[in-house]
């Protein structure tokens, strides 16, 4: 059984948790750096990222999940958490700094302007499910790096090496496919 942390310090950790219990992954929740041992994987969940990068610094867990990213370990950022695994963020310090990815925080707009729409994703499927919530996009990529996903012309979902960060909120549905590749292309 793979072990996969669901950062825990604000955000939408219990779909995660959920969703990955439903895969048949044990998922632990974590808040301290003693809870990042052992684990397979771990997922950076939606949420706010000014907030989440005040819990990281006090809880002194940024730089332990950044040597853990550089060292190899799987990576699933969601929203916020995409904001946290981006090598650059738009007119805002970056945080972790692992993905080669640049991002635009906020891009669709305010909470009122929340979607949901049907996206196909390469190597994943078609039809999937996308709930978009003050959500950023990722605005340009290294050359490594592989886009997975698109909405209205703007890269929403990419993987770079053992990384996959996406803006939308897979975790809210009951659609399994995206975590599902994130454990079997990722962690396995």
């Amino acid at each position: 059984m793979k072990k996969i942390g669901v950062l825990a310090l604000q955000g939408a950790v219990r779909e995660h948790v959920q969703m990955l219990e439903e895969l048949g992954c044990e998922a632990a929740t974590i808040t301290r750096t003693e809870h990042l041992v052992e684990l397979d994987g771990l997922v950076l969940p939606g949420g706010e990222s000014t907030a989440m990068r005040k819990l990281l610094d006090r809880y002194d867990l940024l730089e332990p999940i950044r040597v853990l990213a550089e060292s190899g370990l799987p990576m699933f950022g969601t929203c916020a958490g995409l904001i946290l695994l981006a090598r650059d963020v738009v007119d805002y310090e970056s945080h972790l700094a692992v993905m080669d990815v640049k991002v635009a925080r906020n891009s669709y707009g305010r909470q009122v302007d929340s979607f949901e729409m049907l996206l196909d994703i390469k190597g994943i499927g078609e039809d999937i499910p996308a709930i978009f919530i003050r959500a950023p996009h990722i605005v340009s990529v290294g050359e490594q790096v592989e886009i997975l996903a698109t909405c209205d012309d703007k890269i929403v979902l990419a993987r770079d090496r053992h990384m996959l960060g996406c803006s939308f909120h897979p975790e809210l549905t009951r659609d399994t496919r995206i975590m599902d590749y994130f454990i079997k292309s990722m962690v396995d």
